[in-house]
């Protein structure tokens, strides 16, 4: 484990894994003025997502490099200048400790030396395809409408990896967003800066939380994830980074 990220490491380094919203942990010295029980909530992690990482690593063996702060601290998967980077409101939750903090501080401390640690790592260690493991919640708390979709596909340009994934899940029955529940054209930051940049065949993977919630959901996801993967190295061109 590192400061920036905790690392799981694997055989298999055709692959990488990334979960930007694994944890909920606030440091001690991070008020963030809430209740406690806002934590186990969405607006503060991607509920099962960090387990589902886990669980595919170890079917892969795979590395996986999982976030180790809340996003209500920082969101990784942001740009340092996007207005949602440090929320001071999320899904109608105020989060007053966020309208005093030194933005440039908490940037310094969290959001680059984990993008500085992805870089590095994938500069050392490049992957053929990376998948990003993302969950949403069914419904918003605040003027939200209900979300049909179990999982969504995201991408931004480079579709490689999404087009084969969005046929893979609809082809096994999954209501599956195309760019759903939002669209990887506005929210795609990680994959943005660390594989279409370097030309690596990529895609976030977004499961409905409700899914994914207890160990049973978790593990029937891993291993639906682990059959995708091997499809996308089986289907994507070896021209494009997948052998």
């Amino acid at each position: 484990m590192s400061d920036a990220a905790d690392i799981i490491e694997g055989k298999q380094q055709d692959i990488l894994l990334l979960c930007d919203h694994a944890s909920n942990a606030v440091p001690a010295d991070v008020d963030l003025g809430i209740a406690p029980e806002l934590l186990d909530l969405h607006i503060a992690v991607d509920i099962g997502a960090g387990p589902l990482t886990r669980s595919l690593a170890a079917r892969l063996d795979c590395p996986a490099i999982l976030a180790t702060v809340s996003r209500l601290v920082i969101d990784l998967h942001r740009e340092p200048d996007h207005v949602s980077l440090i929320p001071h409101r999320s899904d109608g939750h105020l989060i007053p400790g966020n309208d005093t903090m030194d933005r440039a501080a908490r940037i310094a401390r969290f959001h680059a030396p984990y993008h500085r640690f992805l870089a590095r790592r994938i500069r050392a260690r490049r992957p053929k395809l990376i998948l990003s493991i993302h969950s949403f919640t069914p419904c918003l708390e605040h003027g939200g409408t209900d979300r049909p979709w179990q999982v969504g596909v995201l991408y931004n340009r480079d579709a490689r990896a999404a087009r084969p994934a969005i046929e893979f899940f609809r082809d096994q029955g999954f209501v599956t967003g195309d760019n759903e529940p939002y669209s990887g054209r506005l929210l795609n930051a990680t994959l943005n800066r660390h594989a279409e940049a370097n030309g690596i065949p990529s895609v976030a993977i977004e499961v409905r939380n409700d899914l994914i919630r207890d160990p049973a959901g978790i593990e029937r996801w891993a291993t639906l994830l682990a059959s995708l993967a091997a499809h996308l190295k089986a289907v994507i061109p070896a021209k494009a980074g997948i052998s």
